[in-house]
């Protein structure tokens, strides 16, 4: 048994994420963590709210609500949202809670004991007609690099280039769209990751099993131009952790709040005291290498525009602590989930978000999409044609017609219960060595986070039962033969049990049903085929559970599309 620490990149507070935003990060592990779990693994999955920063503030000055409280409120609308995608996360935390105050507070201090914080004077754009120093992200413009005109002054989201405001080409405030801008002198504190550099370089480069994604993004940020930069790590804001060296007041640093991208990732190790502090846990078990740590697989889930402060400033935090903190070991990154023809986006209401998905049908459809169709090598696309396609093949036709055959012909002919007699044959046997290649081989891409590859290999497994119950027959031999017709629908009850069983991590939900109309618990993964496929023993009761996977309509599909062809409210 091995000890797996997962977290997903946090979602940001300001509103309900799309599904986009859920197959770069939260979704893909929760499938990992699900996998590692039914393995028998000791699993600590860890995801938060997002909750510092400008747009935190701008959406509750929307709402027309103290900061505060609109934070509370989302991050509650976000957890149930959670669970209603059955996102199997052991704490969901918060990133403005006491612990991560407390843990970012600490590591400036350790940061600055180490020589590795800057005290700089510096010129800040300020809007006018906003009455507010605007943070980078917040001004907006044409990118120098690849021409995107809504690139932000902190990064290009398509090209992914880092910027500065000042880079801009005609930059103007996102907030109220105005060019009244003019630069003013404030003072904050810069995390000199420059000067580990070499130390990062060292270790991204040891991390030879890391996707190309993930190295390649790291590299350029890296190497390209003047190489890594020294980091802002504070902003004249209201809402957010005071700056505070450790315990005690940072002279000239009052009225400022850590970065928001300081203090995040940070909120990986604060939840998990969160956790330990609701459970009773031991949460440095999983975070200090000098108490048991060392011994605990590190996997993030991220998409790619969150590479680089997972890579570079949080690895940095850590490392210029010189504190013996657990350093990640798997960067799982992942491309865009586009929409229809464009981007999915939360700040234009672009797509199909998380909430609207559940309204019209269960996670699983959802799940089972976005994940045989994660972007991991490249940028995908939802469109609803291939949604409908790959639901009413893939779980419908497949995985659901065989559930429903098997049962209801066992029920008519024998009852709702495995039937005794007959005996597995040749064919059987060479069910069972097909399967056990089969399952090794999903397991594989499971182990290696080749999520696409993983759900084609799933898919297959089915299949292989759809394909032995048609060349079986067991309704035709029943006729001549009842004995060894209730040997082939002995196989497939057991086949069904051993599907929600691998299933699962993908389709928890009709994994769950099938385990409750099967009458049985057993959730032991499949080491033995052989004795896996009689895990239902003859005089088994069981009932003919509904249906799965209802098919979509043409008429259902096109109404969505046309439902979803404009922009969120």
């Amino acid at each position: 048994m091995a000890r797996i620490l997962i977290t997903s990149a946090i979602p940001y507070i300001n509103g309900i994420k799309h599904l986009g935003n859920l197959v770069g990060s939260q979704l893909p592990a929760d499938l990992y963590a699900r996998y590692c779990r039914a393995r028998g693994h000791e699993v600590m999955f860890i995801c938060a709210t997002d909750e510092h920063g400008t747009p935190a503030e701008l959406a509750a000055a929307k709402a027309g609500k103290p900061v505060a409280v609109y934070c509370e409120e989302m991050h509650e609308v976000q957890s149930a949202i959670a669970d209603g995608f059955q996102l199997s996360f052991d704490h969901f935390g918060r990133s403005s809670s006491p612990q991560n105050h407390a843990l970012t507070q600490h590591f400036a201090g350790r940061l600055a004991d180490a020589g590795l914080i800057e005290e700089v004077n510096e010129k800040q754009v300020y809007s006018n007609a906003d009455g507010r120093f605007l943070p980078d992200r917040y001004i907006e413009g044409t990118c120098p690099n690849c021409g995107y005109d809504k690139a932000r002054g902190d990064q290009c989201e398509n090209c992914t280039k880092q910027l500065d405001p000042t880079d801009l080409i005609d930059p103007r405030s996102a907030i109220s769209g105005s060019s009244d801008l003019e630069v003013r002198e404030t003072k904050h504190l810069y995390l000199r990751q420059s000067q580990l550099k070499d130390q990062l370089d060292a270790w991204i480069n040891s991390k030879t099993d890391w996707p190309i994604l993930t190295t390649s993004i790291a590299k350029k940020w890296l190497h390209d131009g003047d190489g890594l930069q020294d980091r802002g790590i504070t902003r004249d804001l209201d809402w957010g952790i005071p700056v505070k060296k450790g315990t005690e007041d940072w002279p000239g640093m009052q009225g400022k709040v850590f970065y928001v991208w300081f203090d995040a990732p940070i909120e990986y190790i604060a939840a998990t005291k969160e956790w330990a502090d609701k459970t009773g846990g031991d949460w440095e078990r999983w975070w200090r290498t000098d108490k048991g740590a060392d011994d605990v697989r590190y996997v993030q889930f991220m998409g790619k525009d969150n590479v680089p402060f997972h890579t570079l400033s949080f690895p940095a935090t850590i490392m210029g602590s010189d504190e013996p903190w657990k350093l990640v070991d798997y960067i799982k990154s992942f491309n865009y989930l586009n929409y229809d023809g464009g981007q999915f986006s939360t700040s234009q209401g672009r797509g199909v978000f998380m909430d609207q998905a559940l309204e019209i049908l269960p996670a699983d459809y959802w799940r089972w999409w976005l994940l045989s169709h994660a972007p991991e090598s490249s940028d995908s696309e939802f469109t609803w044609e291939n949604f409908q396609v790959s639901v009413n093949k893939d779980l419908a036709d497949v995985l659901g017609n065989f559930v429903s055959r098997v049962t209801k012909f066992c029920r008519s002919k024998f009852g709702e219960v495995v039937p005794e007699g007959g005996a597995y044959g040749a064919a059987e046997q060479a069910l069972i060595e097909s399967l056990d290649k089969d399952i090794r081989s999903y397991e594989q891409f499971m182990d290696k986070m080749e999520v696409r590859k993983a759900s084609a290999a799933l898919r297959a497994i089915w299949v292989a039962g759809n394909e032995y119950l048609q060349s079986a027959a067991p309704w035709t031999v029943f006729k001549d033969d009842p004995e060894t017709a209730a040997a082939h629908v002995r196989l497939g009850l057991n086949l069904i049990r051993l599907y929600a069983v691998l299933s699962a991590p993908f389709i928890p939900g009709a994994s769950a049903t099938i385990l409750r109309a099967m009458n049985t618990s057993n959730t032991d993964w499949p080491t033995d085929i052989s004795a896996a496929l009689n895990a239902l023993p003859a005089g088994h009761s069981f009932t003919v559970p509904e249906v799965l996977f209802a098919k979509i309509s043409d008429e259902d599909r096109e109404d969505w599309q046309q439902r979803f062809s404009g922009v969120r409210d």
